[in-house]
């Protein structure tokens, strides 16, 4: 959906913000891209929709090259969510929602329809909501408002530069889960900055994670960003914690569970869901001070999950 080849940018006074770029994001996926401040991962965000010309190299946006589009017409077509949110004070919250469908001729009723539709999915009743102004939100009920305007004239690609920097850490988890549900349900492609590598590794499909200079250290899969840094640098950025990071990106194989046999009720911590992370079966293991938790699908019980387990999927899903 997304691909950049050999782009760079480098400014007039000599400075390079970012070298020379190759990254594919795969149709309906969500991709972060992390690093320290001044890396270049905001100009490579702002490079897709052209608010800032790359100097070198080709963008290509479904199989056309973004440098031959209209640049106002091209970020119509993107959804773009930024830190700041960047709602119109003076419009209600509704209003503001439909500010790209209008842009686009949309037929005014059909605008506020779609306006509400998507209050409703971002979690903000329109009831309550539609007629109030952007001073009348908090934080995070602004930012729901800033990814239903995105999402209002139904893109395939979104573009969300620190989206949830601005909330607290609550707000900040809570507005998280939402968004990976709406991704769950919508499919877009979106490529989002953040300088959190606990967010990145939660919210993305893969990382890329810049270094000083605009370089890319390392683009792949959360579980090998953690599992398998390529460099000394990737290794200090996501810290001597990576280890307890991966159980939170790492599933539960069903393949590698050990059968029930000779396990008694009470020998368990609990049970768990198979679709559950590995850090929430470790979790009630330590809580519960057991060797084993029982692993189900809802209907069946499964199978048993121990600390060897847990180890063992570990270490084949970094070597996938």
């Amino acid at each position: 959906m997304i691909r950049l080849e050999g782009v760079g940018k480098t400014y007039e006074d000599g400075t390079v913000a970012v070298q020379s770029l190759d990254l594919d994001v795969a149709p309906n996926t969500l991709v972060c891209l992390v690093g320290p401040s001044g890396c270049g991962k905001s100009t490579t965000l702002k490079m897709v929709n052209r608010l800032i010309e790359p100097t070198t190299g080709r963008i290509v946006l479904d199989g056309s090259d973004v440098t031959d589009a209209d640049p106002v017409e091209l970020r119509r077509g993107i959804g773009y969510v930024i830190q700041q949110v960047g709602l119109f004070p003076h419009q209600d919250i509704a209003t503001n929602v439909a500010t790209v469908p209008s842009l686009l001729g949309w037929e005014k009723k059909k605008a506020k329809t779609r306006a509400l539709e998507l209050l409703e999915l971002v979690g903000l009743d329109p009831a309550t909501f539609a007629k109030r102004y952007p001073h009348q939100l908090s934080g995070g009920q602004r930012q729901r408002v800033g990814v239903a305007r995105a999402l209002a004239a139904d893109p395939p690609v979104l573009l969300m530069d620190e989206p949830f920097g601005a909330v607290d850490p609550v707000v900040r988890a809570h507005l998280q889960d939402e968004f990976l549900r709406l991704q769950r349900d919508l499919g877009k492609t979106v490529l989002m900055v953040t300088h959190d590598i606990d967010e990145a590794v939660k919210m993305g499909d893969r990382v890329a994670v810049f270094a000083a200079g605009g370089r890319l250290a390392q683009y792949d899969t959360p579980a090998a960003i953690l599992g398998a840094p390529a460099d000394e640098f990737v290794a200090e950025f996501v810290g001597r914690a990576r280890g307890l990071r991966r159980l939170a990106v790492t599933a539960i194989d069903p393949a590698r569970l050990e059968p029930l046999d000779g396990v008694a009720a009470a020998d368990l911590a609990g049970t768990i869901d198979v679709h559950a992370r590995l850090d929430e079966a470790m979790a009630l293991l330590l809580r519960e001070d057991k060797a084993m938790v029982g692993v189900t699908d809802g209907a069946r019980f499964l199978g048993v999950l121990t600390p060897n387990g847990i180890h063992a999927m570990l270490r084949a899903d970094v070597n996938r």
